[in-house]
C-alpha cells in the first residue's frame, strides 16, 4: 500500500522526471486491483490538494520542480496581493491584480514565478491555480439596479462586487447589509456571481453593524442542536463520591479566591499564597477543570475545536462553550464545589527560585468572588472600607502583592520585555450606540494575576517538557535577523546602544535594558512602537521553541480553558498522564503527536480572526463615538508615519490620520528608516512620539476611518506661548541667510513691482513711495547705491528691526529677495515669498551653480549614507566634535553657545524649523569663509544688501541685540571695512537658487514659513 508521503519523497528526488499514473504505479510496485484503485484515490486527492501537479500531457510532478510555488493569498486594497508560501523560508511573491486571476483573499494556491530581482529580493508571480478557497460567503451592502444587483463588499480586499442576479435578491433593497454566497468566482474582467442568503438589516439600523462584523469574520453565534444537549447533560454539582473516585486532591479548606474585572463571567482561574514555616512563598494556582466535561472527539470538543478561542466584541463575547458550561459548572463561582487542575510552586524566599513544584487534580471552593477594582483599593490605596469588609483577607493580598512584585522584579532582570501600551475599553449604551472611551488600568491587581500564571504556565511548560509527551506550547521565535538590525541602527540615531552576543543575535536583555533607558524620554513611543514591529507574532506550536519576549525557555497556554481551545487540549493531556502514572501508551504518544501540529494551527488562526474582529468593532465604535465631534479639536501624539499620511493617537486611544495631501505648507518626503516625514523647503520634521493639536475633519463610517488637520505642532505652540512671537506681516525671505528677513516697519509684506511697501532684491523697489526705507541688492548694482525712489543719503534699514543688529542681511540674488519682506517676482502684496516646486525647478545653471557655491562651504558635502544618519539630519554633528572657530567667536563675544544646526535634505543648513526650535547661528556661516573675496556675501555686497549665505556676524543667538541707527552710508562703510563692498558695480555672482526662505521670528530662530496656496 502506497502511502503520500511515499509518494511525494520520490517526486521530490533530483532524478524524478514526470510520469503518468501507470509508470507511478508500476514503479512503486504494483499490486492487485483493490490497491491500483486505492492508488488512484490517493493520486486524484493530493493533486487537488495542489501537492502535486498533473501536466498537459498527464503526467504528474511535485510544484516545486515545476516553478511553482504553494502559499496564501494576502491581498491588498488596491488590488495587488502577496503570496506568503508554506515554505517559511521562501521569501513573498508579489502578484500584480492582473495575475491573481479568481484568487480572492486567504485563498490558498499554487503560484508560477515570472521574475526574480538581480538581487535576489523581491519576487512576481501570477496565480497558476486556486487549491482551496477561503471565501464563500461575503458580507456587503446591496445595490439594486432592478433587473440586476451588486453587493459591495465591507471587507475592502475584495475589490471587485459581486452580481446578483435579479431572482437571487430574496427581498433585500438598497442599503442593506446582506451575506452572499459566491456561485462562481470572478475571472478576467468578469466580476464574481452570488447569491443572498442572508438580510442582515438595513446598514442604520442598530445592532447591524456589529452584525456585519460577525458575518465578514464567519464567526459563528449560536451553537448546535447536539453540542447544546451535551452541555445539558454535565451536572450542576459535584458529589464527594466522584470526588473520592477520582483521587483528586481535597482543597476546599484553603483561603482560594478568583480576582477578576468587574463584568467576567466565566472565571476560571483562582489563586492561593501561603507563608511557609521556612519562611518561603507556596503558591497555588487553580484552573477550572474544563476536560473533565469536554471529552475528546464529541461535539463540545468538535465545535471548540472549531471556534478556537471566545471572542470578546465591544458589545457582547462569542463563547467558545455554551453557556451552560463556561458560566456555570466550570466556572469557579464563590463558595460552591469546582473540580480543577493546580500547580502549586514553592518559591525560595531569598533567591526566588523555585525550589519543587507539584501538578495534580483537585476540588476547591473559592472564598471571595474578588475584583481586580476592590484588590487595588486594599493593596495600593488602603482603603479603609474596602479593607473592613475583607479583613480577614488583606493579609493574604499583602503577601500576593510582595511575591508578584518580586516575581516580576526577576522576570525583568532575566531580560523579559515589557510593552507599556495603553489599552482602551468602549462603553456602549443598550442600543450599542457608544457613550465613552474609558482607558483600562494596569494596576497592581493586574500584575498580581497576570505574575501568578506566567509562573504557572513556566512551571507546567518545563513540567511535561522533561516528560516527552505530545503537549502545546506557545512560542515567540527571536526575530529576524534584518528587521532586528534596522531597528538597531534606528535606536542608535537616538543615541542608544543595543549590545548582542556577536553577529546578529541579540538577547531580549538588552531590549528591555533599552525600555528601561528610554522610559519618560520624548522618543519612548517611537523607539517601542519600532521595537515591536520588528518582532514576530506569538503562535501555538507542538514544539518546544522557547519565548523570546519573555525570555522564558518553556512556556504555555494553561490557565485559560474556557476561552482557549490550546488549554482545553492541554488539560486532556495534563489529566490522562496523572491517571498513567506519569507517562502515555505508545500508541497514545503517536496518536497526539500526530494531531497536535493542526491543533496548534488551526488555534493560531483562529485566534488571528478573533483579534481582528476585535479591533474591526472596537474601530467602528470609535469611529460613531467621533461622529458628533467633527470640527472639535483635541491634543494627540503621532502614533505611526507612513509615505501618505500621519497617524495621530488622541488622548482617549482614538487613531486617525492626516493624509499627505493636506499637508500643503511645504513638500514632505518620507524617510523610512527613521520613519520621518520632512519638508523640502522648510526642514519640519514629523516622527512617531511628536505631540500634535488636531481637528476631527471628517468620519467616514464606510470605511471606519478618522480624518484630521494639523492645528499647531507642541513646538509651535511653545513657542508661540512662551515667546509672543508677533507675526505682524513679515513674509518669508529668499534663500541668503535663511529665516532672516527684515521688516522695516513691522506689519509690510513683501515688495512687488508697482506695490507699495519695502522690499528687498530684484524688482522690490518699484512703486516705492519716496523716502522709505529699504534694504537688499538690485541686478547687482552697487549695494552702496539707492534704490528708485530712495532718498539718497538714507539709511538701508534699521538695525533694529527683526532679524540681527546689523542692518540688511538680505540676499543679493537674481530674482529672489533676501529677507522676509522679499517676494518673487510679480507676486502682489500680502502674499507669502514662497515659490512653486516648478519655480524653484526652472533655475536652470543658475541654480546648479549656486548649489556648487554653496557646496564649497559647507564642512563635509552630503553623502548617500547620510540618510541613515540621524545626526546629520538634525544637525548634531557638532555636538560631539571639539570646539569650533564658531565656539570660539561665541566665547569671544560673550555670547551664549549656540545650538548645533541641523541640515536639510540637500545638505545645507537649516536655521530652525516649525518642529525644532533652534535659536543658534551656523558655525560655518559666521566663519566668513561663504563669500567670494573673503567677504561674508556672495556677492560681495553691502551689510545692507548681503548676497547668498553671508549672515552679520554681529547676530546673536536667541534674539535681536538693539542697536543705533546708522548713519547715511555707516553700513556701506561697515561692510567696505571687511572686504564685502563690490565697488565696481559687479553684478552679484551666487545664490539665485530659488529655493524660497523662512521667515524670522522675535528670538533669532526661523518660524515656519507661509502657506504656498500654489502648492
Amino acid at each position: 500500500m502506497v502511502t503520500e508521503q511515499q509518494l511525494l519523497e520520490f517526486m521530490r528526488e533530483p532524478a524524478y522526471k514526470p510520469m503518468t499514473y501507470k509508470e507511478l504505479e508500476e514503479h512503486m510496485g504494483g499490486g492487485d486491483a483493490e490497491s491500483f484503485k486505492a492508488f488512484l484515490i490517493l493520486l486524484n486527492r493530493i493533486e487537488e490538494e495542489g501537492k502535486i501537479i498533473r501536466t498537459p500531457k498527464d503526467r504528474y510532478g511535485v510544484p516545486e520542480r515545476m516553478n511553482l510555488l504553494r502559499g496564501r493569498i494576502q491581498a491588498h486594497a488596491k488590488g495587488f496581493a502577496f503570496l506568503l508560501p508554506e515554505d517559511k523560508e521562501h521569501p513573498d511573491v508579489y502578484i500584480g491584480a492582473h495575475d491573481l486571476k479568481s484568487a480572492m483573499n486567504g485563498d490558498t494556491v499554487l503560484v508560477k514565478i515570472l521574475s526574480k530581482s538581480e538581487n535576489g529580493g523581491r519576487m512576481e508571480g501570477e496565480v497558476n491555480r486556486v487549491v482551496e478557497r477561503a471565501v464563500t460567503q461575503v458580507v456587503g451592502t446591496f445595490d439594486n439596479h432592478e433587473a440586476y444587483g451588486f453587493v459591495v463588499p465591507d471587507d475592502k480586499r475584495i475589490n471587485r462586487d459581486i452580481f446578483i442576479s435579479k431572482g437571487e435578491f430574496k427581498g433585500a433593497v438598497s442599503g442593506q447589509k446582506v451575506v452572499v454566497r459566491i456561485i462562481n468566482y470572478p475571472e478576467g474582467r468578469s466580476a464574481a456571481e452570488g447569491e443572498i442568503v442572508e438580510v442582515l438589516g438595513h446598514k442604520d439600523d442598530p445592532g447591524v453593524d456589529i452584525l456585519s462584523i460577525i458575518r465578514k469574520h464567519q464567526l459563528p453565534e449560536g451553537f448546535p442542536e447536539d453540542v447544546l444537549e451535551e452541555a445539558e447533560a454535565a451536572p450542576e454539582s459535584i458529589s464527594d463520591d466522584e470526588i473520592r473516585l477520582q483521587g483528586r486532591r481535597d482543597l476546599r479548606n484553603k483561603v482560594i479566591v478568583t480576582i477578576d474585572g468587574e463584568d467576567a463571567k466565566d472565571l476560571d482561574d483562582a489563586v492561593n499564597i501561603e507563608r511557609l514555616e521556612n519562611g518561603n512563598y507556596l503558591l497555588g494556582v487553580h484552573i477550572a477543570d474544563v476536560s473533565y466535561y469536554v471529552h475528546e472527539k464529541s461535539a463540545l470538543d468538535q465545535e471548540a475545536y472549531r471556534r478556537g478561542c471566545s471572542v470578546y466584541l465591544v458589545d457582547r463575547v462569542i463563547p467558545m462553550l455554551p453557556h451552560r458550561l463556561s458560566n456555570g459548572i466550570c466556572s469557579l463561582n464563590p463558595q460552591v464545589d469546582r473540580l480543577t487542575m493546580s500547580c502549586e510552586m514553592e518559591f525560595d524566599a531569598k533567591t526566588l527560585k523555585r525550589i519543587r513544584h507539584d501538578v495534580f487534580t483537585s476540588v476547591i471552593r473559592t472564598k471571595e468572588r474578588m475584583t481586580y477594582t476592590n484588590v487595588r483599593k486594599i493593596v495600593a490605596d488602603k482603603d479603609p472600607e474596602v479593607m473592613e469588609r475583607y479583613a480577614e483577607l488583606v493579609d493574604t493580598f499583602n503577601l500576593m502583592e510582595e511575591l508578584a512584585m518580586r516575581l516580576r522584579s526577576m522576570r525583568m532582570k532575566r531580560g523579559a520585555i515589557d510593552f507599556d501600551f495603553v489599552e482602551s475599553k468602549v462603553i456602549v449604551d443598550d442600543s450599542g450606540k457608544p457613550v465613552d472611551i474609558v482607558k483600562r488600568e494596569r494596576s497592581v491587581a493586574e500584575q498580581i494575576i497576570e505574575e501568578f500564571m506566567l509562573a504557572a504556565n513556566e512551571t507546567v511548560a518545563e513540567h511535561f517538557y522533561w516528560l516527552k509527551v505530545p503537549f502545546l506550547y506557545r512560542i515567540h521565535e527571536n526575530p529576524d535577523s534584518e528587521k532586528l538590525l534596522h531597528f538597531v541602527q534606528f535606536a542608535a540615531n537616538f543615541g542608544y546602544t543595543v549590545k548582542g552576543k556577536g553577529g546578529s543575535e541579540i538577547h531580549p536583555r538588552a531590549l528591555q535594558t533599552l525600555l528601561e533607558d528610554i522610559r519618560g524620554t520624548k522618543e519612548q513611543t517611537v523607539i517601542s512602537t519600532v521595537m515591536l514591529r520588528s518582532m514576530k507574532q506569538a503562535k501555538y506550536d507542538a514544539q518546544s521553541l522557547g519565548h523570546f519576549g519573555l525570555a522564558a525557555e518553556f512556556y504555555s497556554h494553561f490557565t485559560s480553558p474556557i476561552r482557549r481551545y490550546p488549554d482545553l487540549v492541554i488539560h486532556r493531556v495534563m489529566r490522562e498522564v496523572l491517571e498513567n502514572g506519569g507517562t502515555l501508551p505508545e500508541s497514545r504518544i503517536e496518536a497526539l503527536s500526530a494531531r497536535m501540529p493542526d491543533i496548534a494551527q488551526q488555534s493560531s488562526e483562529r485566534e488571528r480572526v478573533a483579534v481582528e474582529a476585535e479591533r474591526d468593532t472596537e474601530k467602528l465604535k470609535k469611529c460613531e463615538y467621533m461622529l458628533d465631534k467633527v470640527g472639535e479639536e483635541f491634543e494627540g501624539i503621532i502614533s505611526g508615519v507612513t509615505s501618505f499620511g500621519i497617524f495621530v493617537e488622541l488622548d482617549n486611544t482614538v487613531e486617525g490620520l492626516i493624509r499627505l495631501s493636506n499637508l500643503n505648507d511645504d513638500y514632505y518626503h518620507f524617510h523610512e528608516q527613521h520613519m520621518l516625514l520632512i519638508g523640502e523647503r522648510t526642514s519640519k520634521m514629523y516622527r512617531i512620539g511628536d505631540e500634535l493639536r488636531v481637528r476631527v475633519d471628517g468620519v467616514n463610517m464606510v470605511e471606519h476611518t478618522i480624518d484630521f488637520a494639523i492645528v499647531e505642532t507642541k513646538a509651535e505652540s511653545a513657542e508661540r506661548g512662551g515667546r509672543g512671537r508677533e507675526f505682524t506681516g513679515a513674509a518669508a525671505g529668499g534663500r541668503g541667510k535663511r529665516g532672516k528677513g527684515l521688516a522695516v516697519a513691522g506689519n509690510l509684506r513683501s515688495g512687488v513691482r508697482g506695490k507699495s511697501g519695502s522690499a528687498d532684491g530684484r524688482g522690490g523697489d518699484r512703486g516705492r513711495k519716496p523716502g522709505a526705507a529699504a534694504s537688499g541688492g538690485g541686478r547687482g548694482k552697487d549695494g552702496v547705491k539707492a534704490k528708485r525712489g530712495r532718498k539718497p543719503g538714507e539709511a538701508a534699514i534699521d538695525s533694529r528691526q527683526r532679524g540681527g543688529p546689523e542692518a540688511g542681511n538680505g540676499s543679493g540674488r537674481r530674482g529672489s529677495g533676501g529677507a522676509s519682506n522679499v517676494g518673487p517676482r510679480g507676486r502682489g502684496k500680502g502674499e507669502a515669498a514662497v515659490q512653486p516646486r516648478s519655480a524653484r525647478r526652472a533655475g536652470g545653471n543658475s541654480q546648479s551653480s549656486s548649489i556648487q557655491e554653496r557646496s564649497k562651504g559647507d564642512k563635509r558635502a552630503w553623502k548617500p549614507e547620510d540618510d541613515y544618519n540621524l545626526d546629520r539630519l538634525l544637525g548634531n554633528e557638532e555636538s560631539s566634535k571639539g570646539t569650533t572657530a564658531a565656539a570660539a567667536e561665541q566665547i569671544d563675544s560673550n555670547t551664549a553657545p549656540a545650538r548645533p544646526v541641523r541640515n536639510d535634505m540637500w545638505g545645507l543648513p537649516i536655521r530652525g524649523t516649525g518642529g525644532i526650535i533652534d535659536d543658534g547661528e551656523d558655525p560655518d556661516d559666521r566663519s566668513g569663509k561663504r563669500g567670494r573675496g573673503g567677504s561674508s556675501g556672495r556677492g560681495g555686497r553691502s551689510a545692507s544688501a548681503r548676497g547668498g549665505r553671508g549672515p552679520s556676524t554681529a547676530s546673536k543667538p536667541g534674539g535681536a541685540r538693539p542697536a543705533k541707527k546708522p548713519a547715511a552710508g555707516a553700513a556701506v562703510a561697515n561692510a567696505a571695512a571687511r572686504g564685502g563692498v563690490n565697488t565696481g558695480g559687479q553684478q552679484g555672482v551666487g545664490n539665485r537658487s530659488s529655493r524660497p526662505a523662512k521667515k524670522k521670528n522675535d528670538d533669532g530662530g526661523a518660524a515656519p514659513a507661509a502657506k504656498n496656496s500654489e502648492q
